[in-house]
């Protein structure tokens, strides 16, 4: 029995009632003798009556105590031997001790004394990240593992109901689709009503028959647009075959001598139907932003899945659009009072002759611009076109540093990013978050990473270079632009530098961009002084292509030796060498950078998408011209990442 059913305190209120009774009754004594017996008599039996009242309380209480004692222990060796609960009890060395007889029926007839490993050998492993709880299987069952290491004691609790509801509510969670159909308005603009028709209903029995594949819910928003409605279990299926859909319906289109191309935008972990709506947009224009024909899959959190991709981008920009971006290039430029010009991180031929246009732009609407370089960070393939701005006393006083940059910026500058869009890659990130207006100008296909709130976006990833997009816009600026032969030159260096000489990445939008920078005085002569290279920069990229190998079908991988780095230009140079050899479909090269960096540069003809296998490395670039860097990493290292992200690519996957 508890010690404080013995503690007598809670009597002091009745004795003091007694006491005072007693006093009461001995001075009525001195007055009415008799009343005072008769009130000695009361007080004598109250006094018997509580006594045995008290008495039968406390034995009472005792029998309550005594019996709801036995019960708890009853209770208690009850939960031990029959609930689903599984105890063990282990010495230091984490041998068992003792076991109940939940647990006891999962265990070998040899047991005591034996590791807990003998449990399963993923336990041990459990208790030494010092958690208290742990998640272990247990043949078909799922447990919950919770430890006392002061009492060197463990709880079992089977949470396999517990789990598998879970991952069935996780299944049953609503995914939403957007299905585009993306070149349909250019292939069918030319084709007759029938054959339209025909090739409409083709493409929806293929989508049709896909939905009851994967018990989805199809519905048609447009004749080239469809929603799709689905679970997460549905989701998973179709990502297990690498959404094949997407390669079926370009394939099948083909045989008609037309190829359509699918985009899939797909909303994922949201509880709305509007956010999952949201989501599903925003990855569709992130599918489509990447030059279309593939699959995003945006998470809740942000995390992106891309799968497909792997068709070239086929050109499909109106000029429509570009006079219409061109116009309002125009009137943001003309509402600012400066215009600063930026591209990436050590910037190319592509950068510094986009930049160079966009300073035109600035210049026919009669408003001071800026180009932001570097002087100290610009590879040699651009050294020599800055040699020769550097003569030009105009051209050469538009090019400032990036704390000049800073240090002239206003409430109405205008900054231009070309040739990148990711934030991590430009010049001087400050101005990205000093500047409330932004213009993002490029051309390859866009990434998870980009600018944030930029008041105009001009993303074509199937034009072949940022100079190619500026040439555009200029033409359809309303003043008539003048431009001298060293600022065409640089224009066109810059396209014959991402284009290989007109021999990759080109549409007929790129000749005839590249015919305006003509007849406004480029020089072709002059372009090829401007990208010759030294005999030993040719002598070390040979040095590093000796050093390549051919990787499953067609990949040329080159590592590099660990003692020696190259200048980012010269292995990009190697990877574009590597791509012209015979039966050589892809080509990476691998090997550290001047400073200290490891580069993956990346090459193909169009057949590989190495973009796709670049984003697994954390880069990203164009269908046929990706990079990536990394830290802390070996150059074998790096080649068994490159050699699993090919074998993922070839087998499908794009995550």
């Amino acid at each position: 029995m508890p010690k404080v059913t013995h503690y007598k305190w809670y009597l002091y209120p009745t004795i003091l009632l007694f006491v005072a009774l007693t006093v009461s009754v001995t001075a009525l004594l001195f007055y009415q003798w008799i009343l005072a017996v008769i009130g000695y008599v009361v007080i004598v039996l109250l006094g018997v009556l509580y006594y045995y009242i008290q008495s039968n309380y406390q034995k009472e209480l005792g029998q309550y105590i005594s019996t709801l004692t036995h019960r708890v222990n009853r209770a208690g060796e009850e939960a031990v031997t029959n609930l689903p609960v599984g105890i063990i009890l282990y010495d230091q060395n984490y041998n068992i001790q003792w076991v109940n007889p939940y647990i006891h029926d999962l265990l070998p007839e040899e047991y005591l004394g034996h590791p807990l490993s003998i449990i399963s050998s993923e336990l041990p492993i459990l208790l030494e990240d010092k958690s208290q709880e742990h998640r272990l299987k247990l043949g078909d069952l799922e447990h919950y593992v919770y430890e006392r290491p002061n009492e060197r004691l463990l709880y079992f609790f089977d949470m396999t109901e517990t789990v598998e509801t879970k991952e069935r509510y996780n299944e049953e969670k609503t995914v939403i689709g957007i299905i585009f159909l993306d070149n349909y308005d250019e292939v069918t603009q030319s084709l007759e009503d029938q054959v339209t028709s025909s090739l409409r209903n083709k493409v929806v029995g293929l989508l049709n028959q896909w939905a009851n594949e994967h018990d989805i819910l199809l519905r048609s928003t447009d004749d080239d647009r469809f929603v799709a409605v689905f679970n997460q279990r549905a989701l998973s299926e179709i990502e297990t075959n690498q959404f094949q859909i997407i390669d079926q319906i370009r394939e099948e289109t083909s045989k008609d001598q037309v190829s359509l191309t699918l985009s899939i935008g797909i909303g994922t972990g949201e509880r709305t139907m509007r956010e999952l709506g949201s989501l599903a947009q925003s990855s569709l224009d992130l599918a489509l932003g990447r030059g279309g024909d593939q699959v995003a899959i945006k998470e809740k959190s942000g995390q992106v899945r891309f799968y497909g991709g792997k068709s070239n981008a086929v050109e499909k920009r109106t000029r429509v659009r570009a006079r219409v971006i061109s116009h309002a290039l125009r009137d943001f430029v003309r509402e600012s009072n400066q215009v600063i010009v930026m591209g990436h991180k050590t910037p190319d031929m592509d950068a510094i002759g986009a930049s160079i246009g966009v300073l035109k732009v600035a210049e026919v609407n009669d408003k001071d611009a800026y180009i932001v370089v570097d002087n100290e960070n610009v590879s040699p393939d651009v050294q020599k076109l800055m040699d020769e701005v550097e003569n030009h006393e105009y051209l050469w006083s538009r090019f400032i540093s990036p704390a000049e940059a800073l240090e002239q910026l206003t409430k109405q500058t205008l900054l231009v990013v070309v040739d990148t869009h990711k934030p991590s890659l430009v010049i001087e990130p400050k101005l990205l978050e000093r500047v409330h207006r932004v213009v993002v100008l490029d051309h390859h296909r866009r990434g998870e990473e980009f600018i944030e709130n930029p008041a105009l976006v001009y993303m074509e990833p199937y034009a072949s270079s940022a100079s190619e997009l500026v040439t555009e816009l200029l033409e359809y600026q309303p003043n008539k632009v003048k431009m001298d032969a060293l600022e065409a030159t640089a224009m066109l260096a810059g396209m014959m530098v991402d284009t290989k000489h007109f021999s990759i990445r080109t549409g007929s939008r790129t000749f005839e961009a590249a015919s305006y920078l003509k007849a406004n005085g480029a020089d072709t002569t002059a372009v090829q002084l401007l990208l010759k290279e030294d005999l030993e920069n040719y002598n070390e990229r040979s040095k590093l292509i000796s050093r390549s190998v051919i990787y499953g079908n067609g990949m040329a991988i080159a590592r590099g030796e660990e003692n020696q780095s190259y200048h980012q230009v010269l292995i990009a140079q190697a990877a574009d060498t590597l791509l012209t050899m015979n039966d050589v479909r892809a080509s990476f090269v691998i090997s550290y950078r001047s400073d200290g960096r490891l580069s993956v540069s990346a090459r193909s003809l169009g057949d590989v998408n190495v973009q796709v296998i670049m984003e697994k490395l954390g880069g990203g670039g164009h269908l046929t011209n990706a990079a990536t860097q990394m830290d802390d990493t070996t150059l074998l290292e790096a080649e068994s990442m490159l050699k699993e992200a090919i074998d993922q690519y070839l087998g499908g996957t794009s995550k």
